[in-house]
């Protein structure tokens, strides 16, 4: 029943922040998805809870958005050239200052955006629009603050956040889904 808990937050919260992208063209109705890149944070996500828990209080916007980011690196990797990024490790995705700036270096050395592009603003506003959703979502819930319920909800928002990041950016990239045979859908 716990399990069918979260999947149902987790579930909830990811149509929600879909349709939020779409009306704000960021994405198209659907969420752009690969085995290797939902596979990628599995890898990534232990660390990344590590790095972020601890910034939950004082700065939860980008504890969550953050997760976002992750996902955009790995989906332009993925993209890039997977056989030689797709064992690269969680730390290469940080800034010079760590997990505070990993949203920047993501931004400029790997999506290859200046911070002051369009596009780039157009990517911060929709991971603060989603993250700001995620967090009314959590609270939503009245979890105890530090409860294990807290932190699997914590665990399930960043694992939506990296999805519609990585959908973000296969999007960006051209990316989309077409019919093919008998109905089932597949990744262009």
């Amino acid at each position: 029943m716990e399990q069918e808990y979260y999947d149902t937050f987790e579930n909830n919260l990811l149509q929600a922040i879909l349709k939020s992208c779409t009306s704000h063209k960021m994405l198209e109705g659907t969420l752009l998805a690969s085995e290797d890149i939902d596979e990628r944070w599995k890898a990534y996500a232990p660390e990344y809870m590590a790095d972020a828990v601890p910034q939950v209080n004082a700065y939860p916007a980008a504890a969550i958005a953050w997760a976002g980011y992750v996902g955009m690196a790995v989906a332009h990797r993925w993209d890039e050239d997977w056989e030689r990024y797709s064992t690269e490790p969680y730390e290469k995705l940080h800034g010079k200052e760590g997990f505070d700036d990993m949203d920047e270096h993501i931004m400029q050395n790997i999506l290859g955006l200046s911070l002051e592009s369009e596009e780039a603003q157009k990517i911060e506003d929709m991971m603060r629009r989603a993250a700001n959703t995620a967090i009314t979502y959590i609270r939503r819930e009245d979890t105890e603050a530090q409860s294990t319920k807290a932190f699997y909800i914590f665990a399930r928002t960043t694992q939506v956040m990296f999805r519609i990041g990585a959908a973000m950016e296969l999007h960006r990239l051209g990316y989309k889904f077409e019919k093919v045979n008998l109905g089932e859908e597949r990744v262009n």
